[in-house]
């Protein structure tokens, strides 16, 4: 038997004519005409080198030898349609795999996108990986992750970038904190009190860092704490004030209390970076619309919703 001069075609007619019994039935099924089909069993029978059907009061059927073709043939193309089913859903973004990189801050609000999309989409597996803004930078220059997700985005040309969510900066004191019910402070007040910071490579430091240059003021007593959740606890105990993302403590347990600084917060959004040359997975196309449609339901933010429609846009052009 010339196996590999088999084809899916071949054995889709064949096993449409062992199902109808008929010629005639076949080629109105799938649109050929009689002598085609009538060919294309003359080519099986001559790729077997065995008789493969026979007639039978007036129906074909097959013969032993044709009835394990007949099997092949079911198990064969009952495996293409799976594989056609499953590239459909791949190509619609249902199924497949995607990674997304965060800097440490943001992984308090992206679960809440995360989170549902894993539910609408069991099928799609991610991979999230969570880390400063130096190590997100390494991650980018490598080419790790298909999507990224920064306050500062890099700056390189082959960058897209869509500031999807604002990331809001505020100081907080421990609730029993002597600021809390005083207003309109400054932060020229609070220069000598102990201030607990990210180290220099996060994005939250370096936003606060640069507003304080510009504001010319110097802190007396610094302290640097590697996460923002050990700076959170650090700041209910009472070791100091911090600069965190209003999102930190948003869903926190009691503990620590924005203060009601003037000029406060430091405004800063969280953008989708993707490289341009990048050809993302349809599970990630999908999870970007996904969030497209989640922004204003889930964090009251049209301006993001449309940033992140112009991304996907920006990419289908590049495709």
């Amino acid at each position: 038997m010339k196996v590999r001069q088999l084809t899916f075609r071949l054995l889709q007619v064949y096993a449409d004519v062992v199902r109808t019994g008929s010629i005639t039935a076949t080629a109105n099924r799938l649109h050929l005409t009689q002598p085609t089909v009538s060919q294309q069993l003359k080519r099986l029978r001559e790729i077997v080198g065995e008789p493969i059907v026979r007639q039978e009061q007036g129906r074909i059927v097959p013969t032993e030898v044709g009835q394990a073709l007949y099997q092949l043939s079911q198990d064969l193309l009952s495996r293409a349609d799976v594989f056609s089913q499953y590239l459909d859903e791949y190509n619609s973004g249902g199924r497949g795999h995607f990674s997304i990189g965060l800097v440490n801050t943001a992984q308090y609000v992206l679960t809440r996108l995360l989170g549902p999309f894993s539910q609408a989409n069991p099928q799609v597996d991610i991979t999230v990986e969570v880390g400063n803004r130096q190590q997100m930078l390494n991650r980018f220059e490598r080419h790790e992750d298909d999507i990224y997700v920064f306050s500062h985005p890099p700056a390189d040309d082959d960058v897209l970038a869509a500031p999807f969510l604002s990331n809001p900066l505020v100081v907080v004191g421990p609730e029993n904190c002597r600021w809390v019910e005083e207003e309109g402070i400054t932060i020229e007040a609070l220069k000598e009190e102990r201030f607990l910071l990210r180290e220099p490579g996060s994005a939250t430091r370096h936003t606060f860092d640069a507003w304080l240059y510009s504001e010319g003021i110097e802190l007396r007593s610094t302290q640097q704490i590697a996460s923002n959740e050990a700076i959170r606890l650090a700041v209910a105990s009472g070791m100091g004030l911090a600069v965190l993302s209003r999102h930190v403590i948003a869903d926190s347990p009691k503990g620590v209390q924005e203060l009601p600084l003037q000029s406060f917060p430091l405004q800063s959004r969280w953008h989708f970076v993707v490289r341009r040359e990048r050809r993302l997975p349809p599970a990630a196309y999908r999870f970007l619309s996904f969030v497209q449609g989640s922004l204003v339901q889930a964090f009251d933010e049209p301006e993001g919703e449309i940033a992140v429609a112009k991304l996907l846009q920006a990419l289908r052009a590049e495709r």
